[in-house]
């Protein structure tokens, strides 16, 4: 129904596509996949409105195709007066109401041609819906995903993970013929992210997902469309298999650039050897043979392999400390409580000792963001921070920390270095090279300015880190990357998370809100409530075994120990057969 044919485009300080190609066929649930910035939604943006953009290349869509479109960063619109069910059906009962005034008018017009016309047409529309069932049609999708009980509330009532559930269930429902969804798990609680996971894998239709979310990605995709360093890469089938399929070839590409290398190695020496012979000896045939072995060096430095979708470089995150403190209490939260409408969070008590890494959980609007912010401004009376502590913050709301009007070099300025090669330096170490770094911050995408903040955050040295969702919108590299940091850190970290995997690997334990208070929980305690109420728990532990083999396989692939690597593979396909 789609087909993308060799297209091209830039903005003047980047280039995005170089003729890229791929299709969409009615039936498939594709996954679009790439690093932060590779320009995704940008892609998105030009299937939904071609004529706003300049580009080279062919864009075909079936003129019958309809395109339905969840956005990244829509919002309750806190003004909004209807409630959920009719948020939900806005479209089917606009119809409905425009049958019935058509019905009155038949009654009294003369143009009764006109009249039939725009009546089959809103017909049409109402029956392309399934409009006669749209009441049982709701419920359905709300009992799907375990949200019935908000079908009678408010829709500005909402959180932000609910109201974007009830935003999927509003496009799924006016049956598009391509549903494309831009990171739609941002945000979710567990329970949401599972009720997100039912709707995508019921929906008939066809479906374009931009997701980073790991479980996501390993449960509801039949085709997988990569995006990297201006090139596509179509994969029909499970994302699990596909990125099976890359480590294989990453070794095999490993293996044939040790093999090049040293036959450039060989040349080299050959080439210096010629080279040292024609200074005392300046004869035709010696001449001859220098350049003809410069030109098999450069045939070689030429075929070296390429491998934009297998070679990805992770950004290099660390966090460090200025000092590190003695093992003592850096937080202290006595009889703290929050409301807004209602009350939130009552009676909460809890302490972070220096080298705590510490996860809290809770449903989306339990009050954890506004918690986490009022630890770091440090000035409500429930609250005390050691003295001796430096806080760094990372906010879900990008614009806490960031300033849209300033270019990344400028960002960096007040953040402790002392000259712009400084920043350069450092900044490369997150992927933030040359012209982009006179970008303005307003510019970049949901996950660079997520890797802006990390790098904010690693700059200031601090030894507590507040991170409020600090996966979100960071793609997959990043987030290992991440992963990784937390592992290594010194320091204490109290973190909002509704990613699985970062808590189980890099949290000490976890706080949860229970009862709108918050109590200690033990990740054993953790996982076994996560394997009862949200995820299978022989998914997650064959999970976990498989990233045990893939760390194993990419050590074994730095000592250029390829024979081992292979036996590491052999062990992880047999693992993924379980998957």
């Amino acid at each position: 129904m789609i087909k993308v044919d060799n297209l091209s485009f830039s903005f003047p300080q980047k280039k995005l596509y170089t003729n890229i190609s791929f299709t969409l066929e009615e039936g498939q649930h594709c996954a679009f996949i790439g690093t932060s910035g590779s320009g995704k939604s940008t892609l998105i943006d030009i299937l939904t409105d071609p004529e706003r953009y300049l580009y080279d290349g062919k864009l075909e869509i079936d003129p019958d195709c309809r395109i339905g479109h969840v956005s990244q960063f829509s919002q309750v619109d806190k003004t909004e007066e209807m409630t959920v069910f009719e948020y939900i059906g806005e479209q089917f009962i606009k119809i409905q109401d425009e049958i019935t005034s058509i019905y009155a008018e038949m009654a009294t017009t003369s143009d009764m041609d006109s009249l039939l016309e725009k009546y089959q047409s809103a017909l049409d529309a109402f029956e392309s819906m399934d409009g006669d069932n749209f009441e049982n049609t709701i419920n359905k999708q709300l009992n799907l995903a375990n949200l019935m009980k908000l079908k009678d509330l408010n829709v500005s009532n909402l959180s932000g993970g609910e109201f974007k559930l009830i935003q999927v269930m509003k496009e799924m429902l006016s049956r598009p013929d391509l549903l494309i969804m831009d990171e739609p798990d941002v945000f979710l609680d567990f329970e949401n992210l599972n009720a997100l996971k039912k709707l995508i894998n019921s929906h008939k239709g066809m479906l374009l997902v931009v997701t980073h979310n790991r479980y996501l990605l390993n449960h509801c995709f039949n085709k997988i469309i990569h995006l990297e360093n201006t090139e596509i890469q179509e994969f029909d089938g499970r994302y699990i298999d596909y990125n099976f399929s890359l480590l294989q070839t990453k070794i095999e590409l490993q293996e044939l650039t040790v093999a090049e290398e040293e036959e450039i190695e060989r040349n080299e020496h050959i080439i210096d050897n010629l080279r040292a012979i024609a200074t005392y000896n300046s004869g035709a045939s010696r001449g001859r043979a220098l350049k003809a072995r410069v030109k098999f060096q450069e045939r070689l430095e030429a075929r070296k392999i390429k491998a934009p979708f297998v070679d990805i470089k992770q950004p290099d995150i660390r966090f460090g400390m200025a000092h590190k403190m003695e093992d003592t209490t850096v937080v202290n939260v006595n009889d703290y409580s929050v409301s807004f409408d209602e009350l939130l969070l009552e009676n909460v008590n809890f302490e972070i000792k220096s080298t705590d890494k510490v996860a809290i959980i809770g449903a989306n609007g339990t009050g954890k963001t506004t918690l986490l912010r009022e630890i770091f401004q440090n000035n409500h009376d429930s609250i005390e921070i050691n003295a001796d502590v430096k806080v760094a913050y990372l906010s879900q709301l990008q614009g806490e920390t960031l300033k849209d009007s300033n270019t990344i070099l400028h960002e960096f300025i007040d953040a402790g270095f002392k000259t712009y090669d400084e920043i350069r330096s450092y900044l490369s170490n997150y992927g933030f090279e040359g012209e982009m770094l006179n970008q303005k911050i307003e510019s970049l995408s949901g996950g660079e300015k997520n890797m802006l903040q990390l790098a904010k955050v690693s700059a200031s040295q601090a030894n507590l880190l507040l991170l409020d969702e600090p996966t979100s919108h960071l793609d997959i590299y990043t987030q290992i990357a991440l992963d990784k940091a937390i592992e290594d850190y010194k320091g204490a970290i109290l973190m909002i998370s509704h990613d699985f995997y970062s808590v189980v690997n890099g949290m000490d334990y976890v706080l949860i809100i229970d009862d709108k208070t918050i109590r200690k929980m033990s990740m054993r305690k953790f996982r076994q409530m996560i394997y009862a109420s949200h995820f299978n728990k022989d998914y997650l532990e064959t999970e976990q075994k498989k990233k045990s083999l893939e760390m194993k396989i990419e050590l074994a692939l730095k000592d250029t120990d390829f024979e081992l690597a292979k036996v590491w593979v052999d062990e992880l396909e047999e693992l993924i057969k379980l998957l």
